[in-house]
């Protein structure tokens, strides 16, 4: 049965996915004729103006997005496996906030790109770290100190990316944008910058998907597995804030993906890891890849800042998600 709704869950992300790469081809502020972007894929038009939108703005937008929202959905599910709680998800804990403040300074000192991610990366394992050794209470997480913990930290950060934009001067306003979330910076570089570190984290949490599967029973449980538990938190947390950090760098703060899509696939198939880490991870890319067709085309010409629109969906299903946690922990 599981197996059927694998392929179930496979099939319409999959069909979702080709139905948004091509409305992202054809959408958008210049309307292409259809007929010239058959010549451009077929090769036969490289030159024009409408090759260079699509090939030099639109496919290496389309495919950061899918890219990024792989990353935000890998980072979310192991995070709640990591802390034991659903609602850790990296926006709303803070570390997405760490690696915004470093991705910025980064932007003050005019490093070049893959600087950003370097930044984003130390700020968001520090954050991480910070965040695992405040919170934790007998090998799990407490939920009111998890969202506590977060906010205060977030609300910190905050406060430095707010004075790096100050010292911004001119540029405060794209600073400003790119914080809620902008995937009109894209390029063929940054896409390349983003497929090392998703190809391998996805390879690590698959490489340790049964010892993640163990953390979920407890830590006296995994210790009795012959699991290092401690040493496999810190490395896991230390792969979460790798990507966390370079989505992150490059497309501002993009929340609750990692939150929404974990829990919606783990509904549909179940929390073992062998199977939901990458299709979470496949359907965090369509998740996103929506929201960006939705950010770029309800306001057209406007373009809305894809954090609004990915809020506007995970903000709702947060406060379901904690009112139902809280009662449950009420009952235990």
């Amino acid at each position: 049965m599981k197996f059927r709704r694998v392929h179930t869950v496979i099939g319409i992300v999959s069909c979702s996915l080709v139905l948004l790469f091509l409305f992202g081809i054809f959408f958008g502020s210049v309307t292409i004729p259809l007929g010239e972007i058959g010549a451009i894929f077929a090769g036969r038009d490289r030159t024009s103006a409408a090759a260079k939108i699509i090939t030099g703005i639109r496919l290496p937008r389309i495919m950061m997005a899918i890219l990024v929202g792989m990353m935000l959905s890998a980072a979310g599910t192991i995070s709640q496996a990591v802390f034991r709680n659903p609602l850790a998800d990296p926006y709303i804990i803070g570390i997405s906030a760490g690696a915004v403040s470093g991705a910025v300074l980064a932007f003050i000192l005019k490093l070049p790109d893959i600087w950003y991610g370097v930044f984003a990366f130390f700020t968001a394992m520090g954050t991480a770290f910070l965040i695992f050794r405040l919170s934790g209470r007998r090998g799990k997480t407490d939920t009111a100190a998890l969202l506590i913990i977060g906010v205060a930290i977030s609300a910190f950060l905050g406060a430095l990316t707010s004075f790096c934009m100050y010292l911004a001067g001119e540029d405060s306003y794209r600073v400003m944008v790119w914080t809620m979330g902008y995937l009109g910076a894209a390029s063929w570089t940054r896409v390349g910058l983003l497929v090392i570190p998703l190809i391998l984290a996805i390879l690590y949490f698959l490489y340790h998907r049964h010892d993640v599967d163990a953390l979920l029973l407890g830590d006296e449980e995994a210790h009795s597995l012959g699991i290092p538990v401690g040493t496999l938190k810190r490395q896991l947390l230390i792969v979460v804030s790798l990507i966390a950090a370079f989505s992150t760098a490059f497309t501002g703060m993009i929340g609750f993906v990692g939150l929404i899509v974990p829990h919606a696939v783990r509904l549909c198939i179940g929390s073992s890891h062998s199977r939901l880490l990458p299709l979470a991870a496949y359907t965090g890319g369509m998740f996103l890849l929506f929201a960006d067709t939705l950010a770029r085309t309800l306001l057209s010409p406007i373009e809305i800042p894809i954090g609004v629109i990915t809020a506007f969906f995970g903000a709702p299903f947060f406060l379901v998600l904690a009112v139902m946690n809280g009662k449950g922990a009420a009952h235990a």
